[in-house]
């Protein structure tokens, strides 16, 4: 079995193998004419159920010939441009390439003896993101697995630094207080549109999902800050304070970008942590035309960044940055066996200083790819094309008696259903729910297109995410004539069932 470890004496056969592998995508590539086969999990999960894990086939071509019936043949292809579901984005070439080298070296980022030149790198691109940002000489961050972690991470700090502070004002007033008795009366505050994972960090973090405080939004889905100041004065009238409080640069659901101007400005008066979740809006850093758009982002005091969604990078590539390197301290934690403390005194970078995570990916050498092939400037025009995408979109949907759409873009996000011509009231709400649902899953079902789902309201709308710049508008067009004739039969045969 020594014959299939990677080293001096294989590297004609890793070569070999390895470019079997990329040649069999490369003609999958070539070769897909839809974003998606149709295949059904009851179709498929009988197909890999039969597969005898300890019966190896023992070739490598034999393995490829099996992945195309159980993975590659029925994949969702993101690069197709008629996938506009979630924030999945196609990848760019120079991207892939780092990541077939750092798959195949290996490093680990947690300590520079396992890593190296991986250490040097992507600390020079956390100081390149920091400045694109705007967060001064004092910032300092760290790669992590996605939006969610990097929102986490930076509420862990946020948490500890309101603790230090609180703690000690009481300790100077006379008062003693324990951790025990603050982290009941801490309180996040965040947009009734932003991620999820604010709720699931909270909950975490040993504070609960009533520890977030949902702000309500404005027409344009932004967090309405006139409210955000109501709610920040009564919480400091109940004795509670405000840990933190989480902007969002381009939401889920809808891409609107949070007024982080005014945003900072209340955090500021009373002393909470500002934290921006720019994990789909980050792409405006490196934006030729829209970098206004994230004005104000360099008040927060931590950012999170996927690059893996509008940087065009294949999963997973994100990072959490903070303004004051000295916070990402309440993430240290110093292993004889790993990082004594003798090493932070020797100043050896050791990079688990600062992340959550120990052993991890070499995912910024990919970013770094990229940067050096393309430009930031080539990856921005990328992401402002979608974005120039979406307000076309927009216009063909705000021209189409057939739907109602709900918010002129920011980004690259439409939110939008179908809604039938009648002479009389129209379609039960109910009805008018499944039908978007039913819509959605026909689409999906025939392979033709994939779309998202989501709810404004309490009703249900279908959602077109734009990231792939070789998506036109008679894409856009096509998949809505789509849409429509699935909603209109399901809508024509559930009345005749009805009638």
């Amino acid at each position: 079995m020594r014959s299939h470890l990677l080293n001096e004496t294989t590297a004609d056969l890793y070569r070999r193998t390895v470019t079997e592998g990329v040649d069999r995508v490369a003609a999958k590539l070539a070769t897909t004419r839809r974003p998606h086969t149709g295949i059904s999990v009851d179709e498929l999960t009988p197909v890999i159920d039969g597969i005898d894990l300890d019966r190896p086939l023992g070739d490598a071509s034999a393995a490829l010939d099996e992945l195309e019936d159980v993975y590659l043949r029925d994949a969702v292809y993101f690069h197709h441009p008629r996938y506009l579901g979630h924030l999945n984005c196609p990848v760019v070439i120079p991207a892939v390439v780092g990541e077939a080298v750092l798959s195949a070296v290996n490093s680990s980022l947690d300590t520079w003896d396992q890593s190296i030149g991986g250490t040097l790198i992507e600390r020079r691109l956390i100081e390149w993101t920091a400045r694109r940002i705007g967060l001064g000489e004092g910032a300092d961050g760290v790669f992590t697995s996605g939006g969610s972690q990097s929102n986490f991470h930076a509420l862990l700090l946020a948490r500890d630094e309101a603790c230090r502070i609180v703690m000690k004002r009481a300790l100077d007033a006379g008062t003693e207080l324990t951790k025990a008795e603050l982290l009941p009366k801490l309180r996040i505050f965040t947009s009734e549109a932003s991620h999820f994972s604010v709720q699931k960090s909270a909950a975490m973090l040993g504070l609960g999902y009533e520890a977030v405080i949902a702000v309500p939004v404005d027409r344009a889905r932004r967090m309405d800050t006139s409210v955000l100041a109501l709610e920040l004065e009564e919480c400091a009238a109940e004795g509670l304070f405000p840990m933190a409080v989480v902007a969002t640069a381009g939401t889920t659901d809808f891409g609107s970008i949070d007024p982080l101007p005014e945003i900072a400005r209340l955090a500021s008066e009373h002393s909470a942590w500002m934290h921006v979740d720019a994990a789909y809006g980050c792409g405006l850093l490196v934006s030729p035309t829209r970098r206004h758009l994230l004005d104000g982002i360099e008040h927060a005091d931590s950012v999170t960044v996927d690059y893996h969604k509008s940087f065009f990078q294949p999963v997973s590539s994100s990072a959490v940055l903070v303004r004051d390197r000295d916070t990402l301290k309440h993430a240290t934690y110093h292993a004889d066996y790993l990082n004594p403390r003798r090493m932070a005194e020797e100043r050896i970078p050791n990079q688990v200083d600062k992340s959550i995570q120990t052993t991890r990916r070499f995912d910024a050498l990919k970013l770094w790819m990229t940067l050096r092939v393309m430009g930031a400037d080539g990856v921005g025009s990328l992401f402002d094309e979608v974005v120039g995408l979406a307000a076309a979109g927009w216009e063909i949907l705000d021209a189409d008696p057939r739907f109602e759409v709900v918010v002129k873009p920011q980004l690259s996000t439409l939110v939008f259903r179908y809604v039938p011509a009648t002479d009389g009231d129209g379609p039960r709400p109910d009805l008018l729910d499944e039908a978007q649902l039913h819509a959605r899953k026909a689409l999906f079902a025939s392979g033709e297109a994939v779309v998202a789902g989501t709810k404004v309201d309490g009703k249900q709308y279908l959602k077109f995410t734009l990231l792939n710049p070789q998506t036109t508008t008679a894409d856009i067009t096509a998949v809505l004539d789509l849409v429509a004739a699935h909603a209109e039969q399901f809508l024509g045969e559930s009345l005749a069932v009805h009638h």
